[in-house]
């Protein structure tokens, strides 16, 4: 293992360390709980969601208005439901989050999802999950990696955050960062990603490191 390999490694053992001991070990054990081949409908409705949300927006901004805009949404029973009530979730979410745009899509996504059969969507999703994805509104490259994992695809999202942490340490892409920092903990790299994106989201970023 080279000095980088190191560094990395022990930079993330102390990124792990503090974003346990901040009260974030719930989001590691339900990244480790998810498995691509079990997601269900309510599943795909609200990471969809979430992930539109969050687009652009700051995390912490979306949590606080999560809660009620799943209430109006019916709590993401399924894609059949909301079309049918469309009109009145939409109406309801936006007393709450005023950009329309992203509401829209989440009414779009869902139709999307009535109109092609969970079942055969799902069935696209785990052959190809970031190919099929980038079908949903709001949903590119980046952001369709940011869903995947949420899904349970062991995979890492290359945000700015994760971005500037490869660069930092040598890395050409974010999954090979987190591929190098999994091989050698046995996290899965879609912790490895969550365990880093949160530290770096605490701090604003990284602007340095010291090890």
């Amino acid at each position: 293992m080279t000095q980088n390999s190191l560094n990395t490694i022990k930079f993330y053992e102390a990124a792990k360390h503090y974003v346990v001991a901040t009260g974030y070990s719930r989001e590691i054990e339900w990244q480790t709980g998810l498995d691509i081949n079990s997601f269900t409908e309510t599943d795909l409705l609200r990471e969809f969601a979430w992930v539109v949300l969050c687009s652009g927006f700051r995390e912490s901004i979306v949590r606080r208005s999560f809660s009620f805009i799943s209430l109006c949404f019916c709590e993401w029973e399924s894609a059949e439901i909301i079309c049918k009530y469309a009109q009145f979730c939409r109406a309801g979410a936006l007393a709450r989050f005023g950009n329309r745009r992203k509401i829209d899509a989440i009414v779009e996504g869902a139709a999307l999802v009535e109109a092609a059969g969970f079942p055969n969507l799902r069935q696209s999703i785990i052959a190809k999950p970031i190919e099929t994805l980038q079908c949903f509104p709001y949903i590119g490259a980046i952001t369709a990696h940011h869903l995947a994992k949420n899904l349970g695809l062991s995979t890492a999202k290359p945000d700015r955050h994760l971005q500037h942490l490869a660069a930092l340490f040598g890395y050409e892409t974010v999954l090979q960062l987190c591929s190098d920092v999994s091989a050698a903990t046995g996290d899965s790299i879609k912790v490895v990603d969550i365990v880093l994106w949160r530290f770096a989201e605490r701090h604003s970023g990284v602007k340095t490191i010291v090890i």
